[in-house]
């Protein structure tokens, strides 16, 4: 898979994303302080990560700031992204199990390396298992309907 990933800043295990994506067989895209290896906005880095994934450059994305809750909360604005923040290997599987969630969204001050390498292990070695078709099929349709207001 191809992987697009995000950091508003340099802090904690953001620089280290990329290498432990790769090393579970994945391509890599890189936004923000990541690419420009110098504190980036936010919004833009985790908004580029999204869009890398809803126009198909990118499959799933991996969203960082500080807290995660700002980067999630970006990627969550772009139609056809379900970004869940996360913070243990549980909330990462299941994020995908249930919600199908195509962005993880991190916290660079609360997440160690440890945690980091369980949940990118969980992340991807979950898949939906078709029990919430429904509400995510309603969650979609948010996405078309608010595409078109004014």
């Amino acid at each position: 898979m191809k992987i697009s990933i995000s950091a508003d800043t340099l802090l904690g295990v953001s620089s280290k994303i990329p290498e432990w994506v790769r090393e579970r067989g994945h391509t890599v895209l890189v936004h923000g302080a990541l690419a420009l290896r110098d504190n980036a906005d936010w919004v833009a880095a985790s908004v580029q990560a999204a869009l890398d994934v809803a126009e198909g450059r990118a499959d799933q994305a991996i969203v960082c700031c500080t807290t995660g809750t700002g980067a999630t909360i970006a990627a969550n604005k772009i139609p056809g992204v379900r970004a869940a923040l996360c913070n243990d290997a549980y909330t990462a599987a299941g994020a995908r199990r249930w919600n199908n969630a195509n962005a993880m969204g991190i916290s660079l001050r609360m997440v160690s390396e440890s945690q980091m390498k369980e949940m990118l292990d969980a992340w991807f070695q979950t898949e939906n298992d078709g029990s919430q078709s429904a509400s995510l099929a309603r969650l979609d349709s948010l996405d078309d309907a608010m595409a078109v207001r004014p």
